[in-house]
């Protein structure tokens, strides 16, 4: 596989005054120096006569007269750069196509892995001089790049997007959750469709949820699925099987992996949302899997969703679709010709329908962009903050997960905190996962006297699988619906999508569906202890042993 090699410089050049020339974003190349698909890019206004670029061995210059107004992309090779960014530079230093003119070059400047340097020169002035690592801590695929005082105010990699924070007003928002009603708004929204619906989801493996696409098109709606391409425990053989159907459905079927052509975008493209007919965004905490969408009736996952209807919002979500589902990290999904199935689950009692609002406010949260929205919401919180995750994960052994670690401040405040956990066996079964966690929380609240709390679900109470939810409320004013986990990975180099949803009525309902599980789970989790199903478990378990090891004992003896 060819490695992907890339630097991208963004140089502020201002016209005739070499002192105000600073490097402001560059990205040396994490895999192989001088790879073909290596570029910068210079921006300003100028002449750009007796300007080299050098890297203290080599380095080239411009033909004379060049001209720059605004940016100006050079390429080591103009072909790879246009394969990785769609559109051939201005300049390439390697000769490889006569539709792009080429630098004069010096020796050869070729930017190293780890340490290395750019020089910007004017003349014999040098106008300004940036190391790595003196001056950035440079990290496989990424581009560094200044805001402000800041340097890499987020981790930039090749083929990310760099949205800005935007906020939608007016909007019309139906809230749900899941399990209860969740495959109920799914099945509208899609049967609703008129021209096109774009689906951008980790893992789908229900035939139901298939079925409701195929039939959109089979009426003449363009359908596109974009799915991650290297899952945790690889692509389900379920997954490959609604893949073989919706692509017999004339349903086109993209996965996002690193291939020869080019490095996976995102570590784990872990979004979950629609777009449909550029008006209507459906997005939540949930796959579509049969525990996140069941069928009315059936228990699944916990999980809150909602679905907004906004043509500008719907632009804005779409706009992202087209930009992740391009690239040479995209490649079609392979199916199988399996047939679709559902397992079995235990009936479930629904307890909420959904809730409808409008002239609602909206901020979309797409990470890794802007993941920064979810600690301002929680920085802003000045009464309560409910919390209800899959889990949380600190960063290291001694610094808490940063969103954890704000919520605490905002308890010492007296902020009224909560937060609930799942727990299911994977999810407590280790020695630092949520049971220790809810100790840890409540230890902290114990010892300082805060109003803080933590607690593990009661999933029997409730009749629920497992909690899956990525979910915030905030001064019941503020919901923060999402696919995003607390942990590293997550905000910080996963493609994810969410909103922070700020309406009264849409907070109170998702505060009911979160008292609901936090008073249910009144005996579980004070102290982090683990709940009688599992000390059922244990005592099973060593039972068990203990008859195993007098049959084995017996045996011998004869």
């Amino acid at each position: 596989m060819r490695r992907i090699a890339a630097v991208f410089l963004l140089l502020c050049l201002l016209a005739g005054t070499a002192g105000g020339i600073q490097i402001v974003e560059f990205c040396p190349d994490p895999y192989q120096p001088g790879d073909p698909d290596e570029y910068l890019v210079l921006e300003g206004t100028g002449v750009l006569d007796g300007f080299v670029l050098s890297d203290g061995e080599g380095g080239y210059r411009f033909p004379a007269g060049t001209r720059i107004d605004g940016r100006l992309v050079v390429a080591r090779s103009g072909p790879a750069f246009e394969q990785a960014h769609g559109y051939l530079p201005d300049f390439e230093i390697e000769e490889r196509t006569a539709a792009v003119p080429d630098v004069i070059p010096n020796g050869n400047l070729l930017m190293a892995n780890r340490a290395d340097e750019l020089l910007l020169y004017r003349g014999t002035t040098l106008v300004q001089q940036i190391a790595w690592p003196a001056d950035v801590r440079p990290r496989e695929g990424q581009i560094h790049y200044l805001e402000g005082d800041v340097w890499d105010p987020r981790p930039l990699s090749i083929g990310q997007s760099r949205l800005a924070p935007r906020t939608f007003e007016g909007v019309s928002v139906t809230a749900f959750a899941a399990p209860d009603c969740s495959y109920e708004v799914f099945s509208a929204a899609v049967a609703g469709a008129e021209r096109e619906i774009l689906v951008n989801v980790y893992e789908f493996t229900d035939q139901k949820m298939a079925k409701d696409l195929i039939r959109a098109r089979e009426r003449g709606v363009a359908v596109t699925v974009l799915l991650e391409g290297g899952p945790v425990g690889g692509v389900p053989p379920e997954e490959r099987a609604v893949a073989g159907a919706l692509n017999r459905s004339g349903i086109v079927v993209l996965s996002m992996t690193t291939t020869d052509a080019a490095h996976a975008k995102y570590r784990y493209d872990h979004a979950k949302y629609l777009v449909i007919d550029g008006s209507t965004v459906l997005l939540g905490s949930e796959n579509f899997k049969p525990g996140g969408y069941p069928a009315p009736g059936l228990q699944g996952n916990r999980g809150w969703g909602t679905s907004l209807d906004d043509p500008d919002l719907a632009a804005y979500f779409r706009e992202v679709f087209l930009l992740d589902a391009a690239g040479g990290d995209i490649v079609p999904l392979e199916g199988t010709a399996a047939e679709l199935s559902t397992p079995w689950a235990p009936s479930y009692t629904v307890e909420f329908t959904v809730c409808r609002a409008e002239g609602v406010r909206v901020t979309p949260v797409v990470s890794p962009d802007t993941s920064a929205l979810i600690l301002r919401l929680i920085e802003g919180a000045e009464e309560s903050i409910a919390i209800e995750q899959a889990y949380i994960t600190n960063e290291t052994a001694y610094d808490l997960n940063p969103y954890l670690a704000a919520a605490i401040d905002a308890s010492r405040r007296g902020v009224l905190v909560r937060v609930l956990l799942d727990s299911a066996w994977f999810n407590t079964e280790g020695d630092a996962d949520n049971d220790e966690m809810v100790g840890v929380i409540n230890r902290i609240a114990a010892a300082e006297g805060l109003p803080l709390e933590a607690r593990l679900a009661d999933l029997e109470a409730n009749n629920l699988a497992k909690i899956h939810n990525k979910g915030v409320i905030v001064d019941g004013r503020a919901v923060l619906v999402s696919s995003i986990n607390w942990n590293a990975n997550s905000p910080a180099f996963n493609r994810e999508a969410g909103a922070i949803i700020e309406h009264p009525d849409i907070a109170a309902y998702y505060t009911r569906v979160f008292e609901d599980d936090w008073n249910a789970s009144k005996e579980k989790g004070a102290g982090g202890a683990p709940g009688p199903d599992r000390l059922k478990i244990a005592a099973a378990a060593c039972i068990l042993t203990g008859l195993t090891g007098l049959y084995l004992y017996r045996r011998k003896r004869t």
